[in-house]
């Protein structure tokens, strides 16, 4: 009898864990997502080095989690402004530590909200980043198009994360993203995705013996 409830112990542990990557809650989800702002550290670097960031941009990180990339989004455009969003009240409430200072200066403002129904206006924002969160949106396509809405002309939209379908690491992915309920799509599904949205220069870049996706796409002029 012991062994089932330790099996039923370690299966509600799993699932609340499983919750917490896809919307961290209180004060642990808060340290989560403290977490992610180390683990996915490398991989933004390596997602922005693919990106021209004007010095005066504006930008959105949308699904900003605990703040990092938009603290790095903020360094490369010190004459801009930039917008974090985020469904999460944990990690809004962690990225406004994050950014605290820039907050203050009123260079970056961070908002609670969801990728179905971005909170501006059309035209708005050179930039826009996902990183390590669109697996997670409600309606991929429409969510895509939605960005591309926001963007100003000739703007550019990247969707950096640190796994595709048909990686090196296929087998393990294949098993962690459907428990996780998260859309895992292949590489040529990546361009598909933003080619369909409207996006124009669509490429995608990965690392050698990972399994990092950095998807770009630009609006029409």
């Amino acid at each position: 009898m012991f062994w089932v409830l330790k099996l039923a112990v370690s299966i509600l542990l799993i699932v609340w864990v499983f919750r917490q990557v896809r919307k961290p809650s209180g004060p642990l989800g808060r340290r989560i997502v403290r977490a992610m702002n180390l683990s996915h550290s490398r991989m933004t670097d390596w997602g922005l080095q693919h990106l021209t960031v004007p010095k005066n941009a504006a930008i959105l990180d949308v699904g900003c989690g605990g703040g990092e990339t938009v603290r790095k989004l903020a360094a490369l455009a010190p004459d801009g402004k930039v917008a974090g969003l985020d469904y999460s009240a944990a990690s809004v409430a962690v990225s406004q530590n994050t950014n605290a200072n820039d907050v203050a200066a009123g260079r970056v403002q961070i908002l609670q909200g969801s990728v179905a129904t971005l909170p501006f206006p059309d035209c708005t924002f050179d930039l826009v980043t996902a990183v390590e969160t669109h697996y997670y949106w409600p309606d991929l396509p429409a969510n895509v198009r939605e960005i591309l809405r926001v963007l100003k002309p000739g703007g550019t939209f990247a969707l950096i994360a640190e796994t595709y379908r048909g990686g090196p690491f296929r087998f393990v992915y294949g098993i962690v993203m459907p428990l996780l309920r998260a859309a895992f799509l292949s590489d040529a599904e990546h361009r598909d995705l933003l080619t369909q949205a409207g996006f124009a220069e669509v490429t995608t870049e990965h690392v050698s013996g990972n399994n990092w996706i950095c998807a770009t796409g630009r609006k029409p002029a």
